[in-house]
């Protein structure tokens, strides 16, 4: 079974934001704002086939929004 796609919109120490695979070396995405991070690592997974982007927040760098992107497989049938 393949490990499940996923990308972590996060803050760097530079102040720009990343979307980065958990245990990557690299960002696959980096952008000024959260909100650009966010829909560029979005639209990677929509491309790769889907999967879950979790963001984190900027405070204290807890998962503050978890959500799969299509065609990904979502386990629950629950909104958001």
């Amino acid at each position: 079974m393949a490990a499940a796609k996923k990308l972590v919109v996060q803050k760097r120490d530079d102040g720009k934001f990343e979307g980065k695979r958990p245990g990557g070396e690299r960002a696959s995405v980096v952008r000024d704002t959260q909100h650009e991070a966010i829909d560029a690592s979005r639209e990677v997974l929509r491309r790769s086939g889907g999967g879950e982007l979790a963001v984190r927040r900027i405070a204290d760098g807890e998962i503050r929004k978890q959500d799969t992107v299509e065609p990904g497989n979502d386990p629950r049938r629950s909104p958001g």
